[in-house]
């Protein structure tokens, strides 16, 4: 049976068994599955400090890049189900990667335990100051002009923002060519320099360098415009109506996780997520907030999983 302790400083504990020792007994992995200072790398490390605090034990932030979300993802689906080894759980590795990618080693509904949906964040296109482009129109004119010329930036093959950016380029009728990385942030960088055209990103990432003009905004894929960023348009304003596309960022852990310690952190993370100084964090940063309890978390991987498999049949996108 299970039980709940409270003490100080630890929150909370958990027994798995009469006797045994309480969770948690050590420190706690939570694998970023991309480079350090990406979005998921932004919400992971907001939470991880205060769950440390709570749990008494320290969270470790573990960046595992590569292979659009795969490799880190595979180190935590590798750990034993005990709630040592999280992870964070993105568009990327739960519902594109999985619906694009041949032999993906995992079933994202199978065999991972979701725990909390964190945050969502719209996608917004970005340009580099010297692509001649200050509208959306603007932009697919000129790709037209010079097919298969503009390069743009992922966080690797198979990632939200890489299907995007390929339905993008489906409905507009342009070609343009994929650089990916280990990362959002790195692709960011990469922009900044001119080094690449264009990237699909979240203002999270990019709005400072929109505000310092070193980067251009030209539209968000949302159904408003952002409050800090009301001169940019939307996507359906731009023309694409119902051009809608949002990332996002969630903890999970492997399928065997003990529900109980799963409906735990589920609620210390909600907890953390809407404690002032983190809420405040992370709107300032341009995340919307989305912390729930674990059955929404679930319900949404699902309804992710349907739509970008739509996207994905749609822009003809499948990855050997």
């Amino acid at each position: 049976m299970l039980h709940f302790f409270f003490c100080v400083p630890m929150l909370f504990a958990l027994t798995l068994t009469a006797g045994a020792q309480s969770y948690p007994a050590k420190p706690i992995r939570l694998i970023v599955p991309y480079a350090a200072g990406g979005d998921t790398d932004i919400v992971a490390r907001l939470i991880a400090p205060k769950l440390s605090e709570a749990l008494g034990q320290q969270v470790v932030v573990d960046n595992r890049p590569g292979a659009g979300s795969l490799i880190g993802t595979e180190a935590m689906l590798r750990a034993p189900a005990d709630g040592y080894t999280l992870a964070m759980g993105t568009i990327s590795s739960l519902a594109v990667l999985p619906v694009t990618k041949a032999n993906v080693p995992y079933d994202p509904v199978r065999d991972f335990a979701p725990i909390v949906l964190v945050t969502t964040v719209p996608y917004v296109l970005v340009v580099h100051p010297s692509v001649p482009a200050r509208s959306v129109a603007d932009f697919v004119k000129l790709a037209k002009s010079r097919p298969g010329e503009l390069s743009y930036g992922t966080p690797g093959i198979a990632t939200g923002i890489h299907l995007t950016t390929e339905y993008f380029s489906t409905v507009t009728g342009i070609k343009l060519v994929h650089v990916p990385y280990k990362g959002g942030a790195p692709s960011v960088v990469d922009l900044a320099a001119g080094n690449i055209s264009l990237v699909f990103s979240t203002f999270s990432t990019t709005g400072q360098h929109i505000r310092s003009g070193r980067l251009r905004g030209l539209a968000v894929a949302a159904g408003a415009r952002a409050k800090d960023f009301p001169a940019v348009p939307t996507m359906s304003e731009s023309g694409y109506r119902d051009f809608e596309a949002t990332t996002w960022h969630g903890v999970v852990a492997r399928s065997g996780t003990p529900r109980p310690l799963v409906t735990m952190l589920n609620a210390e993370i909600v907890r953390i997520v809407n404690t002032s100084e983190v809420r405040s964090a992370l709107l300032l940063a341009g995340f919307d907030i989305a912390a729930g309890p674990v059955e929404t978390f679930e319900r949404f991987v699902r309804s992710e999983i349907d739509k970008w498999k739509k996207v994905a049949d749609v822009a003809n996108v499948r990855i050997d």
